[in-house]
């Protein structure tokens, strides 16, 4: 079984988009920033749980879970799980220069 890490980057997303929802109601912003870290928590027994990220290409060490509008990318590596980046849905990476699998 594969643990579970988050990078700094999805833990400022997280951050983010509590402020973001907390704007008009903190309780709703807690909720749902727990509903998102609970969704990976099936991903240390199952981790191609989620899909392919169509923007990674060909790479199946690239996957996402949707939840509510919001993509959680993780790496799937030898012994661990990396959360790189939890982003809206809306947004399209296809258009950045630098993809969140390849930082580092």
């Amino acid at each position: 079984m594969a643990k579970l890490h988050w990078s700094e980057v999805a833990e400022a997303d997280l951050d983010d988009i509590y402020d973001y929802i907390a704007r008009d109601v903190p309780y709703y912003a807690e909720m749902f920033v727990d509903r998102l870290i609970e969704a990976t928590d099936k991903l240390e027994a199952h981790p191609r749980l989620g899909r392919k990220v169509p923007e990674a290409d060909d790479r199946d060490d690239v996957r996402e879970l949707i939840v509510q509008g919001y993509r959680i990318i993780y790496l799937l590596q030898t012994d661990q799980l990396q959360i790189l980046t939890v982003i809206h849905g809306s947004r399209d990476l296809a258009g950045q220069e630098k993809k969140p699998w390849e930082e580092g």
